[in-house]
């Protein structure tokens, strides 16, 4: 659009000058041409002298349209990353300004749309009560079946293996020493999956806690408990409802009892803050990684996460690769009216890891 006024300025130029050069030849108001060269000279520079001019004037006309332009890419760029977008101004009623307010009108029904979804998030206290005994009941089966499968497994591997090393010792001394080693390593195992299952023997929700208080209190505790380095960046003046408290609380808990288990990492950073008109949440480990495609469906970790932020109209991304470590960066948009909002209770929460 804005070559296209550019280019209608120079035609529109040229057909001016055209214009007023017949007009001036035909009722004698110029003197005759003495040679074609002049006539020559004459034209080109008067070609020259419009182009330059309507190239003027439309680069001029067309700098209004291109603002115009620009703040519809960045309000459509907002959009797209989940952030809200703010009042449109007036744009008139050409192209553009229809355009602007059919924008305006589908960032509109993004925002009630998400709203809504985070209102039913938050409003969910009758159905939390009525799930709560049912999610207590095949919590403790999901447990049971992870201590048979992986711990109870783990145990039986180092008895089997003691049992070893006690017929080996004395004929075999060297096997007997990798033997140990074995010990070793299936004990550091067992306890990385028997920490992973404690952790979700925590409360489902915040007990009354806001989530300034209840993060830093559960990282704490995995400090005093593993010796993985776990650094927290988190802001203290977080004003969420609860629905979306309740939610994010469960991703980080959900994230740390992951890497616990299967991401062999050193070290693990978590990033929560308020960022725009929307909260960002950024868990990141120098663990062994995964592929990301093969596990996504599989893993029943990333499926609960990513069902947790559609409910909050949110977005999730997953960067990994084998070697790699792990990143996740999670978005989900507050809007203005649902800051501060705390009349709705938790969410309904039955969900683990495993």
């Amino acid at each position: 659009m804005v070559w296209r006024h550019i280019g209608e300025s120079v035609l529109f130029s040229l057909g001016i000058g055209i214009v007023v050069v017949y007009l001036l030849q035909s009722q004698g108001l110029a003197e005759p041409f003495e040679s074609w060269t002049t006539i020559i000279t004459f034209g080109l520079s008067a070609v020259g002298a419009l182009l330059v001019s309507g190239l003027a004037f439309g680069i001029y006309r067309s700098y209004p349209i291109r603002n115009r332009i620009d703040t519809l890419r960045d309000a459509m760029l907002m959009l797209e990353k989940g952030n809200p977008v703010p009042q449109l101004p007036y744009m008139g009623k050409d192209e553009i300004g229809r355009l602007s307010e059919q924008l305006s009108r589908i960032s509109y029904k993004w925002e009630e749309q998400v709203a809504s979804l985070q209102r039913l998030s938050s409003n969910n206290t009758e159905l939390a009560a009525k799930a709560r005994m049912s999610a207590v009941v095949e919590e403790r089966q999901r447990l049971a079946r992870e201590l048979h499968d992986a711990v109870s497994q783990q145990l039986f591997a180092i008895s089997m293996t003691a049992t070893a090393v006690g017929r080996t010792l004395d004929q075999d001394f060297e096997k007997a020493k990798r033997q140990v080693k074995l010990i070793e390593e299936m004990a550091s195992v067992a306890q990385s999956e028997m920490r992973a299952l404690l952790l979700h023997l925590r409360p489902v929700h915040l007990e009354g806690k806001k989530l300034s208080q209840a993060i830093p209190e559960l990282v704490e505790e995995m400090r005093a408990k593993v010796s993985m380095d776990i650094l927290l960046d988190m802001d203290e003046d977080l004003q969420l409802n609860k629905g979306i408290e309740n939610h994010l609380f469960r991703m980080v808990q959900e994230a740390i009892s992951n890497t616990l288990r299967h991401a062999k990492a050193t070290r693990m950073d978590i990033a929560l803050q308020m960022r725009g008109e929307a909260v960002r949440l950024a868990i990141k480990d120098n663990g062994v990684g995964f592929d990301v495609m093969a596990k996504k469906q599989t893993s029943y970790g990333l499926v609960s996460m990513e069902e947790r932020v559609n409910e909050l109209g949110g977005s999730l991304n997953v960067a990994s690769a084998p070697g790699k470590g792990t990143r996740i960066e999670i978005r989900v948009p507050i809007m203005a009216k649902e800051r501060g909002w705390e009349d709705g209770g938790a969410a309904t929460d039955t969900s683990t890891v495993s």
